[in-house]
């Protein structure tokens, strides 16, 4: 089996356009979630998103023509992708490298501008590039042909575990070796009105109208999550290509688990089970002591549901004591969900953390749940020099995966 290590990072979120604007303001718990400003929110009973700010996809570098066959999700995985490479500076024969980067909704916008023109004025004007721009597959297609990655192309779509599966399943396949490089992540672009429509009617969306309160994980005041935008993108490589070249080595991902409730369309599983035997395998793979330091990146999307069942599954993985002592966070706090995106995002602000010897705090709880009664790391960054560090990543379906990443 080979080691698999990550050379590469990139990021477009609510809160910063590279990597190191995302990080900074992650450590100083600055919320990225605003009142909506893409789209008339007129009397929306949800006014609050997490929209990706100052982005201009050709002043990152991809090509004005690519730019007007694509939609916004696809442009988010372009500049993520493309910051990765330059980061890594891999250079590979274009069979040994792939890409895996799903998104768990896909081309929104260009469903509901093309379905407007349909039912305007027919369907003659429904543009021909309508499926190749919509469809869910093809941000990975494009960061494909971009860098001429001829190997393995898998877009996976878990919904909300979208990202975190695309980097596990990326890490296996490079593991077994099907491939020495895979582009791994996930991107979302799905602040529209039917996505706010859809979520606020399935009484799943904060109706907070305060952005400092509106995504806030684990405290009993939380209502439901904040819809938000982005993208982030791994390089992830064979242990000894990396070293052959020398390259920057960010951490080991050394487990993944992926598992599924079979239990609700979108309510978690209850006994959380399930959810706690993803992070069992992935902690296990990982050759996780209870003398490592760890830290946990949580799905913590601030629904009532989740936060509670993540916490006992949490319980369940590593007993009560080592549960106790573990210190927890959760990105969305200042992110919001970014849905597809969300796992990806998340692991790239988990190896920061091994990085850095820092945990980002969760931001807004000041009122903890009495269910969920772990560390959370609340209001402020906190310092440890943790060993090994995993994220979850929790999506309708019942869709449960967690990768976990040491130092090296």
């Amino acid at each position: 089996m080979k080691r698999v290590v990550v050379t590469g990072m990139g990021v477009v979120s609510p809160i910063g356009n590279d990597i190191q604007t995302f990080w900074s303001n992650l450590k100083q718990g600055k919320c990225g979630i605003d009142e909506i400003t893409s789209f008339p929110i007129g009397d929306f009973p949800v006014r609050l998103a997490g929209e990706v700010k100052d982005f201009n996809p050709e002043e990152h570098g991809i090509d004005r023509s690519l730019i007007r066959r694509a939609d916004r999700f696809t442009h988010f995985a372009l500049v993520a992708a493309k910051q990765a490479m330059d980061d890594s500076k891999l250079e590979i024969h274009p069979e040994r490298l792939g890409v895996y980067i799903g998104s768990g909704v896909g081309g929104i916008h260009t469903f509901l501008s093309e379905s407007k023109k349909l039912l305007e004025n027919g369907m003659g004007w429904v543009s021909p590039l309508f499926i190749p721009m919509m469809i869910s597959n093809i941000a990975a297609g494009n960061v494909a042909i971009t860098h001429k990655a001829e190997g393995p192309c898998l877009p996976i779509v878990t919904a909300c575990a979208t990202g975190t599966h695309s980097i596990g399943e990326a890490y296996r396949a490079i593991k077994h070796g099907y491939a020495d490089a895979i582009i791994a992540g996930g991107t979302e672009a799905s602040v529209t009105p039917l996505a706010i429509g859809g979520f606020a009617n399935a009484k799943a969306l904060s109706r907070s109208t305060d952005p400092l309160s509106a995504s806030i994980p684990f405290d009993i005041r939380r209502q439901g999550f904040v819809l938000s935008e982005g993208a982030g993108a791994l390089i992830l490589e064979e242990y000894e290509h990396a070293k052959a070249r020398n390259a920057k080595i960010y951490a080991e991902v050394c487990g993944y688990g992926n598992t599924c409730d079979a239990y609700h369309y979108t309510a978690p599983k209850p006994e959380a089970t399930t959810a706690a035997r993803a992070m069992e395998i992935a902690l296990k793979e990982a050759n996780y002591i209870p003398e490592d330091i760890l830290y946990i990146n949580a799905h913590g999307t601030s629904t009532p549901l989740n936060d509670k069942t993540e916490t006992l599954a949490i319980k369940i993985a590593l007993g009560e004591e080592d549960a106790r002592k573990t210190l927890i966070s959760s990105t969305k706090s200042m992110t919001g969900h970014m849905l597809g995106a969300a796992g990806a995002i998340e692991l790239i602000a988990s190896i920061q953390s091994i990085n850095e010897k820092i945990i980002h705090p969760t931001i807004g709880l000041l009122e903890p749940d009495p269910e969920c009664d772990l560390d959370y790391v609340p209001l402020k960054a906190r310092e440890k020099n943790i060993t090994i560090a995993i994220s979850n990543s929790l999506g309708f379906g019942g869709h449960n995966a967690t990768v976990a990443i040491r130092g090296i």
